[in-house]
């Protein structure tokens, strides 16, 4: 028995016990030394040619896994992500965060097959980027990696995302599991949250990823409850392969990730990447009797089965399709999707053609995709939003200066009509921590980390001001990864867009907005706060105590519940024509709660709205979320026109978590609210459920 051979019986007979005799027969086939070399990562290589080559060391080509050559077994393959395929020069898409505001997980689909595409041509068959972490605070480095604050939207977006890569045949790994969200800390972070808390806030959209079928996950660097992530055994075992029935592999994050190798083998942790570390130890513990082959062989075996269910069916993509304009379109269209209005005071936007502006501040013409670490995605060009609105207004209508000095913006702007000021973060103020000399959180600081506030820079904040002491009308496009506290300047502007890292074709899409070609849709994956305390508490470098509490409140969760009043709610976001919600009800209709709306665009412009619903329990013995969203649906509606939309809410999905009896429940009554955000979403009736 070799590979090709299995993956031939399986096609022909692709049942779950057939992969289940083929993966035990080939690990019959293997040696004691192949069967250990399966668990490691071979990357060294890779790495090496890389630097010397190519100028840079982090995934340029696939990372190896595993494999065996003398039975054809391949290795994995691995890519990293979550904007795009990080190796040779693939579409730089827009970040998760901007893909989450979207709320549109049939476009997120789409990105997955142009992504899945774009790894199987670079020699990839796993894909690493689906980060489905919980937004807890905005001071989180790498919150652009995720889609937002709410569970139930990271697990349509990650499920989409998944089920796009396993359906082309490459591997899909949700990451990072578990409770993964500081930066600076994160090897020495201890996330402690009880059962509840870890079950309803925290795993959800692990568990969705898992059951749409995702046939790998990744451990986190932090501690949860007291363990190492990737030596849990109540996250690898206990929930993972216990409770959840999961039956694929799991990958270490890199480096450092694993400090004992027998502990995290018996705690349920396979592969080690992305080279041999601590798994180099694995013969010497099993002739110490730390482990025995049995370990070896459980883990063995489920990297086996889960590559026999996805590899055989991977498609065939040449590197044409690497950058290809379809995929280029796709990335444009994601960004018009995603960018969300916060302000258009007396219709300040869209911009007639034949204005003039001036596009000014430190990202006006400056490269800002984002993060510079492992996410980062080499892309050939990137339309800065000076380049996009000189391309769309004609080169002769638009100045520019790249900066934050007011007189030089000044001038810039003594012609124009607009201003439009480019505000925000990059790379050295937030993303995955690399370099930072001293862990001194001065600045320069190095790469990336966790925010040092969550307030734009002063010289930022400063420009603005003094441009909005012109005649002019200002507009404020705010870049950055997740929620600023923007409550102290934002009275100056006339209007605001949050833009995010809005990928390669990013400027080209904000000028499709701006000039009214296309209209904004997009809305918050999380809740714009008045004050910097009204978000959960977060460590930072130089905390003594390494614990941090995460508690059963966060988001618009915990808005509701303390009764604070956000200054822009999750899911809320402007457009150039206004919508009603009418003819609304919800019942009860077997194992779902059917939701019917009408969507009356009452405006004079085309344009996309988000229906959210939102359902709360009744019951008050036990301690309950005023609201959570459970489902939503963005439609597309003419001027003056009405269209129905249907949204069906799973009753597993309103279920609650049970620590004494260890399992979900139901209550007997819920209210179903239905809205266009978290906070003006309304009661549309009770349902009774048993």
């Amino acid at each position: 028995m070799d590979f090709k051979t299995a993956v031939e019986i399986y096609k022909k007979e692709p049942t779950e016990k057939k992969v289940r005799d083929l993966a035990d027969a080939l690990l019959g086939e293997m040696t004691l030394s192949e069967k250990i070399h399966m668990l490691r990562g071979h990357a060294m290589g890779v790495t090496v040619k890389n630097f010397l080559t190519k100028g840079r060391f982090y995934n340029g080509e696939a990372y190896p896994a595993g494999g065996c050559k003398r039975l054809g077994i391949p290795p994995v393959m691995f890519t990293d992500g979550p904007r795009g395929i990080v190796m040779r020069h693939s579409t730089c898409f827009p970040v998760s965060m901007l893909r989450g505001a979207a709320f549109d997980d049939e476009l997120e689909y789409e990105v997955g097959e142009a992504m899945a595409k774009e790894a199987i041509a670079g020699g990839a068959n796993y894909f690493a980027g689906i980060c489905i972490n919980l937004l807890r605070n905005p001071m989180w480095g790498r919150a652009q990696e995720t889609y937002g604050e709410d569970p139930f939207l990271l697990g349509k977006m990650g499920v989409a995302l998944t089920k796009a890569m396993q359906d082309n045949g490459v591997i899909a790994c949700p990451k990072h599991y578990a409770l993964n969200s500081i930066e600076d800390l994160r090897f020495s972070a201890n996330a402690k949250a009880d059962e509840r808390t870890l079950h309803e806030v925290y795993l959800p959209h692990f568990k969705k990823c898992i059951d749409a079928g995702a046939m790998s996950i990744m451990g986190a660097y932090n501690k949860v409850n007291g363990t190492y992530c990737c030596e849990n055994k109540e996250l690898l075992t206990d929930i993972l392969r216990d409770k959840w029935h999961f039956d694929g592999f799991t990958i270490s994050d890199f480096f450092f990730g694993i400090y004992d190798c027998a502990r995290s083998l018996k705690s349920g942790m396979d592969v080690e990447m992305p080279y041999t570390f601590r798994y180099s130890l694995l013969g010497e513990k099993l002739r110490k009797g730390e482990i025995d082959e049995n370990d070896i062989d459980t883990a063995v075996g489920r990297v086996l089965r889960g590559m026999l269910r996805v590899l055989p069916w991977q498609k065939k993509y040449g590197k044409e399709v690497i950058m290809s304009k379809e995929h280029t379109s796709l990335a444009k269209k994601v960004a018009e999707k995603g960018m969300v209005l916060l302000k258009n005071d007396d219709r300040t936007l869209p911009i007639a053609k034949g204005s003039k502006i001036a596009v000014v501040g430190r990202y006006a013409d400056k490269i800002n995709t984002g993060d510079h670490g492992s996410s980062n995605v080499f892309s050939p060009y990137t339309v800065t939003p000076y380049q996009g609105l000189r391309d769309k207004f004609g080169a002769d209508k638009v100045t520019v200066y790249n900066g934050c000095d007011t007189k030089k913006a000044m001038d810039a702007a003594k012609f124009s009509d607009y201003i439009i000021v480019c505000v925000g973060s990059d790379w050295l103020q937030e993303g995955e921590f690399l370099v930072n000399m001293g862990n001194v959180k001065k600045k320069p600081k190095g790469s990336g980390g966790d925010r040092v506030s969550l307030h734009i820079p002063p010289e930022d904040a400063e420009l603005i001001r003094a441009m909005s002491g012109t005649s002019k009308k200002l507009i404020v496009n705010i870049m950055g990864g997740s929620a600023y506290v923007i409550n102290d300047w934002i009275d100056k502007a006339d209007a605001v867009v949050m833009s995010f890292y809005s990928g390669l074709e990013g400027g080209n899409a904000l000028a499709e907005l701006i000039s009214g070609d296309s209209n904004f849709g997009g809305k918050l994956p999380f809740t714009i706060a008045y004050k910097d305390e009204d978000y959960p508490d977060f460590l930072h470098i130089g905390a003594k105590n390494k614990d941090i509490e995460y508690g059963y409140y966060h988001g618009y969760t915990l808005f509701d519940k303390k009764n604070t009043e956000p200054h822009f709610p999750f899911g809320y976001g402007l457009s150039y024509t206004s919508f009603s919600l009418e003819n609304t009800k919800a019942e009860l209709d077997g194992n779902e709660i059917e939701v019917k709306v009408t969507v009356k665009n009452t405006g004079d412009a085309d344009g996309d709205e988000v229906v959210q619903v939102y359902v709360g329990s009744e019951r008050k013995d036990v301690d309950r979320p005023v609201k959570l969203l459970k489902g939503f649906k963005r439609i597309s509606v003419d001027a003056h026109d009405s269209k129905e939309s249907e949204i069906e809410i799973d009753l597993e999905d309103i279920k609650f978590y049970n620590p004494v009896k260890e399992e979900w429940e139901i209550d007997d009554e819920y209210t179903v609210y239905v809205g266009t955000d978290s906070r003006n979403a309304v009661s549309v009736g009770k349902i009774r459920v048993k």
